[in-house]
């Protein structure tokens, strides 16, 4: 097997990875150490994630290629954002009661997710949810929380990504 690779997204909006490089955005409330992460301050956590699973809507494009493993989105797709929820941090099937963010969405932003392993081993409750790397908004606006780019290099990077490889978020 291969060394495990570290892909690198800067807050100046820099983002590379073995053999290719793009521009991208981070949370409303800029980078912030993992410490003091908290569920919904729009803010993206510094550190170094694993890259566990690649997410994508199969009724938009094809199966991304990638040595992580892939997974086609449903319109039953969510993601449990409750601090409350034994689900919480974790991906879920809809309908469901509690707090969660749906990964089927219209506006095509989590058309190809990168879910990163921030807060999954373990799950601390509250201390944020859904940490993706994903499509960037067309005006290129911060998210919630996750690392965007566009959908080129979001493909272009999930075809170098293999299992044991992460993304250091960095200042």
């Amino acid at each position: 097997m291969p060394p495990s690779s570290v892909f690198e997204a800067t807050a100046g909006g820099n983002l590379r990875w073995p053999g290719g490089a793009g521009r991208c955005v981070f949370g409303r409330n800029g980078a912030i150490a993992a410490s003091a992460k908290r569920e919904g301050d729009g803010a993206t956590p510094i550190g170094e994630w694993p890259m566990r699973r690649i997410y994508y809507r199969p009724d938009r494009l094809g199966a991304p290629r990638s040595r992580l493993p892939v997974e086609a989105l449903n319109p039953q797709s969510g993601w449990c954002d409750d601090p409350g929820s034994s689900s919480y941090n974790q991906a879920i099937a809809l309908p469901f009661t509690l707090s969660h963010e749906k990964l089927w969405r219209a506006d095509g932003l989590y058309d190809v997710i990168v879910a990163l392993g921030y807060n999954d081993a373990p799950v601390v409750a509250g201390r944020g949810s859904a940490i993706f790397l994903h499509i960037a908004a067309p005006n290129w606006s911060p998210t919630e929380g996750c690392v965007a780019t566009d959908l080129a290099a979001l493909l272009a990077l999930a075809g170098q990504a293999a299992p044991g490889d992460s993304l250091a978020i960095v200042r």
